[in-house]
């Protein structure tokens, strides 16, 4: 069985305890795990911070919401990467603390190709 996923959060080491099983997505206070369509193609991932009035960009309004929640980011980076540990990219926030992560994506589960993922600072 082929199993692809991407892991948005910490800087840290993913914790093994956090497994997607048949779930579309897992979570956890520092990591959330999106499940996505097998090794067949590229994935998009997309990074927004919290729309302001005048954007012209923002997450795509027909996607589905599949994680609303807080992510404690320890060193004020978001990680992003496939769930083997292969590819990643890591982006500076600012400040270390609780951010406010919304993850939607185009398709629930196995078959989802592109990811908008939406920061804010908590507080």
């Amino acid at each position: 069985m082929q199993v692809a996923g991407v892991d948005i959060g910490a800087t840290d080491w993913v914790p093994l305890s956090l497994a997607l099983g048949d779930a579309p997505v897992a979570s956890c206070d520092t990591h959330v795990a999106v499940r996505v369509r097998p090794q067949t193609g590229l994935v998009k991932v997309r990074l927004f911070g919290q729309r302001q009035a005048g954007d012209l960009e923002g997450a795509d309004p027909a996607f589905v919401t599949v994680f609303d929640g807080p992510l404690l980011l320890s060193d004020g980076r978001l990680a992003v990467g496939d769930v083997e540990q292969v590819t990643r990219f890591v982006h500076r926030l600012g400040y270390r603390g609780e951010y406010g992560v919304r993850v939607a994506v185009d398709s629930p589960g196995a078959d989802a190709r592109a990811i908008d993922v939406t920061c804010h600072r908590s507080g």
